[in-house]
């Protein structure tokens, strides 16, 4: 097999289902080495098997492609380390991080346990972060060795993340946070050659069949708008050495569509030039509020 990341070595986390899966095949047709990473948990984060990294490992072997299984916990932080280290002692090399395992515990947040809220945080946010910086660390040596790294990380926040979901505090917050850690990391990274993107992607998984179930029915015939193969490509794309130009970016993928996301920024001021007394402010606020657009609805509402 080759392509655009012909040579390169991958590492996809949650990738033995959905969108994980579609990556690691996706990058193993475009001449990647794949590090196919799952714990092979249920939905809820519950349980643990090698059966669905190790089926995909068999599929990219089977179409002649290069893959190798681990169930390495992300979040755990000698888990991450070792996953790095997977990569390194299989390839050799180590040139794309794409960070996707997560899962769900929905809830209300009147209604959200401790542990919903934790391990949420956890798997997500912590996922993120543990891979990346043992892999950072990795480049950050390549690169005072004088070997600059062309590397990439791609992370994945969510829609809930950018704008929020009724019934998904938890998993709106660990989204929201990537997206920051993504910037925050592209602007440290650069120095070893690392870019660091993120996608926000919309698509049919295990993880949103139940609250987008009727939206996302597979269509009998024609173009399925839900499938996450569609997410894949701009995924390769963004690890190729012809997105080395492009970091700490949030691309929203859905379908065909190709979204680039406006993050915070800032907005319209009023100075006054000394403090504010409380009882002042009141039309300030307003004026500010009327000279910006409104926000974009939360899911759900």
């Amino acid at each position: 097999m080759s392509g655009i990341n012909d040579g390169r070595v991958v590492i996809v986390t949650g990738a033995g289902r959905g969108i994980g899966r579609a990556h690691a095949l996706a990058f193993a047709a475009e001449g990647a080495s794949v590090v196919v990473n799952d714990v092979g948990v249920s939905l809820d984060g519950a349980g643990q098997s090698v059966g669905p990294a190790q089926q995909v490992v068999d599929e990219i072997e089977a179409r002649g492609g290069k893959a190798v299984a681990s169930t390495h916990d992300v979040a755990d932080w000698e888990g991450a380390r070792d996953l790095i280290s997977t990569a390194l002692e299989t390839y050799g090399r180590l040139d794309v991080l794409v960070n996707n395992a997560g899962f769900l515990r929905d809830r209300m947040l009147v209604n959200l346990e401790e542990k919903d809220w934790d391990d949420v945080i956890r798997v997500h946010l912590k996922g993120h972060f543990a891979t990346m910086r043992h892999a950072a660390a990795h480049w950050r040596a390549e690169s005072k060795a004088g070997r600059q790294p062309d590397a990439r990380i791609i992370n994945t926040s969510s829609g809930a993340g950018l704008l929020g979901s009724i019934g998904q505090g938890n998993y709106s917050a660990a989204k929201a946070g990537i997206a920051g850690l993504t910037i925050v990391a592209a602007a440290e990274f650069a120095r070893y050659g690392v870019t660091v993107n993120a996608i926000a992607p919309a698509a049919r998984t295990r993880m949103t069949e139940q609250a987008f179930a009727e939206d996302m029915a597979a269509p009998e015939g024609g173009f399925d708008a839900m499938a996450p193969e569609n997410v894949s490509p701009l995924v390769v794309w963004l690890a190729s050495v012809e997105a080395a130009d492009v970091t700490g970016r949030v691309f929203e993928v859905e379908g065909g569509t190709v979204s680039l996301a406006q993050g915070w920024r800032h907005g319209p001021a009023h100075d006054k030039g000394a403090r504010w007394e409380p009882a002042e402010l009141g039309p300030v606020v307003r004026e500010l509020i009327a000279d910006s657009p409104a926000p974009e609805p939360v899911y759900g509402t």
